[in-house]
């Protein structure tokens, strides 16, 4: 084989494997994280997620993202959350997210910051095309919550 088809050869198969490559990626419809100022979460602040939803016709799954440093003190973390459809009424919901193991270990990835997605809904239909937004507000028994680095949330085409 002559250098030159061994260079058009080589480049015809990355083109391949980079075409494969990114067919397999798919962008979330959105994805936004908000900083907790001084990484201390008052029991007051609420953080809102505001997208649109054009194609109601597939289901979507939904997580809350939660970045936590080592001075996070709980094994636990519990968010109140609220959802306002462009029609009807505003859905009000609980969530725990369970953030390290009974010795203290994290469960998120990361070494000096812990990220977790943590599912809120999977499968979801969106009832009507429109603006939705979610808010998150934590709910643990202190007022001055130290350690959350981050909240984020995230909505992807279900992959069921």
């Amino acid at each position: 084989m002559t250098p030159m088809i061994k260079a058009i050869k080589s480049l015809f198969i990355a083109c391949l494997s980079l075409v494969a490559f990114s067919s397999c990626i798919e962008s979330a419809l959105y994805e936004q994280y908000q900083a907790i100022e001084n990484q201390s979460w008052e029991k007051n602040k609420e953080y809102y997620f505001t997208f649109s939803v054009e194609d109601i016709s597939v289901p979507y799954d939904l997580f809350l993202e939660v970045r936590n440093t080592n001075l996070y003190p709980y094994q636990n973390l519990w968010v109140f959350s609220q959802q306002e459809l462009p029609i009807g009424s505003i859905q009000k919901d609980t969530i725990e997210c369970m953030l390290a193991d009974d010795f203290g270990k994290w469960f998120g990835k990361g070494i000096s910051i812990f990220q977790m997605n943590f599912p809120i809904r999977s499968n979801y239909y969106f009832p009507n095309k429109g603006q939705y937004t979610f808010s998150f507000r934590q709910g643990m028994r202190t007022d001055t919550l130290e350690g959350i680095h981050e909240i984020g949330f995230k909505v992807e085409k279900s992959r069921h």
